[in-house]
């Protein structure tokens, strides 16, 4: 779990602003909004919920206002607050009123993004070859059919601008919910003190958060290398999207063939856009997993609490205390702890991730293992570059939050053994519905999964929905029986009491 959330943590992203931004950073600006020294902290208007403790960004502590002695001067503190307000008020009154100042978030990632060469036309055309062979060495590893139609060849622009819907549905119920939650913490007496505030705190948050997000994605966009690249369905299904640029430079890193990583590449991606446009829900669901996610955050203080409860106030008065109390601040972590009520919606989200991702890992070593040299090496470097560049590292630096590492490894482990088991064509026919899908506890130990595969038709016209279809119906005829009984058994007391009287 990132400990700084939607705030910035310090030294984020020095290399990449200009003079000017240090130059307000180092006066004490709003770089970041996260603190008086831009320094942020896990989220809200001072990095800590409205004022942080010396260390941590705020007054006194590093990069913040002080004087000479390092301790707050209220002259820096205004001169600070009359930065962060100066010129403000129109971009408040122009910006969105979202969780997130995707306005800001879009300007700041095509800043750093820059204007990247256009794609040309002899790397689209090899790109169009390598799609038309990995379909068709796809269609001996899979039973579902092509899911695209056609290439499209992106640059990192191309990617942020195609991207950008779907990253709004992921991070807004996030940002919202992390700011809600902030405020929680904060008592009534002082919300209602700070009224006239709030809206201009929810603002910097919203342009806050927006930063954060254009940074990150901007650093996304110059490196993915497929429209599928982090296992997470991006953009409209029905395309093959590639980076041609981003896979060249690769292949040089590598030292391999640009056109057998072109065409691994697309056949990663074909597969991929196999699952996203063949399966109907998956889409939905993945994305509907972050939401569940986000709506159940809830923020513990109590660290902080516990610290406070430990100051000597009487002692303050001597100027030796005062340090000592500062040194043990920062020695504290003070980051309050993130948390969800729907802890069910990440395992499911995890679980969904490694089932793609170690479906696509199986089905592409069987359609290009024999057929691609250098294939077991691209396995690997791809494995490699899954566990520092994969889509939990993607989601924390857009959301802030942590949604843990899916085991692919043991995802694709369990698809193995499922084909060995049943074959291709039933395999894939798991995904005909979520209710047949694999849970975590079955990426730990498949056998039993397996075995409900195997014991689910002793024919091979395994219907995987007619057998759903055929249970609710059951379930449904056992509960009318039941109803019916339980008349009965009431009309016969009935009875049996006049016959009585």
């Amino acid at each position: 779990m990132s400990s700084h959330g939607f705030g910035f943590g310090p030294n984020d992203n020095d290399d990449d602003r200009d003079d000017n931004d240090r130059n307000r950073d180092d006066k004490g600006g709003f770089g970041g909004f996260g603190g008086f020294g831009g320094q942020g902290g896990p989220f809200g208007f001072f990095g800590f919920p409205f004022g942080a403790p010396s260390g941590q960004g705020g007054p006194g502590g590093p990069g913040g206002a002080g004087g000479a002695d390092g301790q707050p001067n209220l002259g820096d503190i205004l001169n600070q607050f009359g930065q962060m307000f100066s010129g403000m008020g129109q971009q408040f009154a122009q910006s969105n009123s979202g969780p997130v100042n995707h306005d800001v978030a879009e300007r700041v990632a095509r800043t750093r993004i820059g204007q990247p060469a256009a794609v040309s036309d002899s790397a689209r055309e090899a790109l169009t070859d390598s799609l038309r062979l990995a379909e068709l060495w796809l269609d001996d590893a899979t039973t579902l059919p092509s899911g695209a139609n056609r290439v499209e060849a992106w640059n990192s622009l191309q990617w942020l601008e195609n991207t950008l819907p779907t990253w709004k549905r992921l991070v807004d119920p996030v940002a919202k919910r992390m700011n809600d939650a902030s405020l929680e913490g904060v008592p009534e007496e002082a919300r209602e003190m700070m009224g006239p505030m709030m809206g201009i705190m929810n603002q910097m948050n919203s342009m806050s958060f927006g930063t954060q997000l254009g940074g990150a994605l901007a650093d996304l966009a110059k490196g993915t290398l497929t429209g599928s690249d982090l296992g997470l369905p991006l953009h409209t299904t029905g395309a093959a999207v590639m980076l041609p640029t981003h896979l060249t430079a690769l292949a040089e890193e590598l030292e391999v063939p640009a056109r057998d990583l072109y065409i691994y590449a697309v056949a990663r991606e074909a597969a991929h856009q196999r699952l996203f446009d063949r399966v109907p829900w998956l889409v939905e669901r993945m994305i509907s997993s972050v939401e569940e996610y986000a709506a159940g955050i809830q923020i513990d203080y109590s660290s902080i609490e516990d610290a406070a409860r430990g100051l000597d106030l009487e002692g303050l008065q001597d100027p030796q205390k005062i340090q000592e109390a500062m040194s043990q601040f920062q020695n504290l972590d003070l980051s309050p702890k993130i948390s969800s009520r729907n802890e069910h919606a990440r395992s499911r989200f995890q679980t969904l991730l490694a089932l793609v991702e170690g479906w696509v890992d199986m089905v592409v070593t069987d359609a290009l293992g024999e057929r691609l040299p250098g294939a077991a090496q691209l396995d690997e470097a791809w494995r490699r570059r899954r566990i520092t560049e994969g889509a939990e590292q993607a989601l924390e630096k857009a959301t802030g939050i942590d949604l843990g590492s899916p085991k692919v490894r043991e995802a694709t482990d369990l698809w193995r053994r499922l084909t060995t088991a049943v074959g291709m064509e039933r395999r894939d026919q798991v995904w005909d519905h979520p209710d047949f899908l694999p849970v975590a506890e079955d990426l730990d130990d498949s056998a039993a999964f397996i075995d409900s595969v195997l014991g689910g038709s002793e024919s091979d016209d395994f219907d995987p929905i007619a057998e759903l279809e055929e249970q609710l119906r059951r379930e449904a005829e056992t509960g009318e029986k039941d109803n019916g009984s339980d008349s009965d058994e009431s009309g016969d007391q009935s009875g049996d009491g006049s016959s009585e009287s």
